[in-house]
């Protein structure tokens, strides 16, 4: 039973240990996802713009054949009027030309749309491209401090991870669900701790059980937190066996 205490001790160790890793990289893993979330949306934008834009000048340029065509279509008309030969073929030529005009001046209305849309397009792009130089100088500083805060610890949580593994191969599958489903309940993730001076995180442990922990033959749980409760020569051990 020792070694099940020992082997479940080094895995709360550990557990602690890579706990303090992460903390000390701090929210910067979040502020970078926050970051690139912001990147990507005014990505988004500046791609929108940049499509709409092209279509405005698409759709300028086939206005402007329209008008061209139009123009060409009522020339033909009021020449072709100069040479009927009733009144009602000349009212149907009137006709064909009031409709051109129409379209001409739709297509003119339309032009000046596009074109003051055209005029506003690039500054809201200009805009958006400052922000997103400002933001993307930001996402590489955060990198950096990220990757300097992993290179100081990487090596340290490497070997923890691999420690980690070979511990929970040690451990007996009825006690390592119940330390993981412990740790998972925990705010501070201590599964497993040390009496000290007769106590558990602080809490005073009744005699008895102070007795029994001391046997370190068997699983003790304590009822006011639901913990493990172990000797501390065995946290003593995986402190000196764990610690690079």
């Amino acid at each position: 039973m020792e070694e099940v205490l020992q082997q479940l001790a080094n895995l709360q160790y550990i557990d602690s240990r890579i706990d303090e890793l992460k903390q000390l990289r701090g929210d910067l893993p979040e502020e970078i996802l926050d970051i690139e979330t912001d990147i990507n949306r005014l990505e988004a934008k500046i791609s929108r713009l940049e499509e709409e834009k092209k279509e405005l000048k698409v759709e300028r340029d086939n206005l402007e054949l329209e008008i061209k065509d139009a123009e060409n279509k009522m020339e033909k008309y009021e020449e072709q009027q100069m040479s009927v030969r009733n009144n009602r073929e000349y009212d149907a030529l009137t006709k064909e030309i009031e409709s051109q005009k129409q379209v001409i001046e739709n297509s003119e209305s339309r032009l000046e749309e596009i074109e003051k849309r055209l005029q506003e397009v690039d500054p809201e792009m200009e805009k958006l491209q400052e922000k997103l130089d400002d933001i993307e100088e930001l996402h590489e500083e955060k990198q950096e401090n990220l990757e300097e805060v992993k290179k100081d610890t990487q090596k340290e949580e490497d070997m923890l991870l691999d420690k980690r593994e070979e511990v929970e191969k040690n451990i007996d599958k009825r006690y390592l669900k119940s330390y993981k489903r412990l740790r998972e309940g925990l705010s501070n993730g201590l599964a497993v701790v040390p009496m000290e001076r007769g106590a558990a995180l602080g809490m005073a442990l009744p005699p008895q059980t102070q007795v029994e922990v001391r046997k370190k033959n068997k699983i003790i749980i304590d009822e006011n937190s639901g913990r493990i409760v172990v000797h501390p020569s065995f946290f003593e051990n995986a402190k000196e066996e764990l610690t690079l």
